[in-house]
């Protein structure tokens, strides 16, 4: 069972994905995906460069797929959910 603080804390995290935009709220989610699936704590942006093919197949109308990847950790970095570590380089946010 988990306790109110956690389920508070969940909740506050949740929030900051939210945005008006559905196709930014899309990117958002599906970068924050891959993140997720990558197997370790830190990982590095080629690590994510690595779903490049699947998020293109997802998102067609767009032709810049790696600027967006990077974009989009940005916003990760910003709302608090990984930390840049440098070189290329970040960690999850636990």
């Amino acid at each position: 069972m988990r306790s109110a603080g956690n389920v508070v804390n969940e909740y506050v995290k949740i929030t900051k994905l939210k945005t008006t935009n559905l196709e930014t709220r899309g990117w958002l989610l599906d970068v924050l995906n891959c993140v997720n699936e990558v197997g370790t704590s830190e990982f590095s942006l080629h690590d994510i460069y690595r779903f490049a093919d699947a998020l293109k197949q997802k998102h067609i109308g767009n032709n810049n797929v790696e600027a967006k990847i990077r974009q989009q950790l940005q916003i990760l970095r910003d709302k608090g959910f990984i930390e840049f570590l440098g070189g290329g380089h970040y960690r999850k946010v636990k």
